[in-house]
């Protein structure tokens, strides 16, 4: 530890991803019940319906805080039926500020 470090304090890089819920996820707060947990979390990104049935989210934030938000959101508000979560890379505009709900 060199001086000015703080005792089991690091910086941890953010890390930006895809999430692609299917199932009964629309019509049941799933967008909602994300960004709620997302605000919680520190995640910034979007979530939006698709018109194929599925909710997508960009998340953007710390890799804990986002294997926390997946375990959020494979149990879904009350009213979902989670069938599929995939989770893979973005490599899109990734300079989020803020949680935010796409309509």
């Amino acid at each position: 530890m060199t001086p000015g470090e703080t005792p089991g304090f690091f910086f941890m890089e953010d890390s930006t991803v895809k999430i692609t819920v299917a199932g009964q996820v629309q019509m049941v707060g799933y967008r909602w019940f994300a960004k709620q947990h997302a605000d919680l979390l520190g995640i910034a990104g979007y979530v939006r319906n698709t018109s194929r049935g599925e909710v997508e989210i960009i998340a953007q934030g710390p890799e804990d805080a986002i294997r926390v938000f997946m375990d959020y959101l494979r149990a879904g508000p009350s009213r979902a039926r989670i069938d599929r979560i995939v989770r893979e890379p973005f490599e899109g505009e990734c300079n989020f500020q803020q949680f935010s709900i796409k309509m």
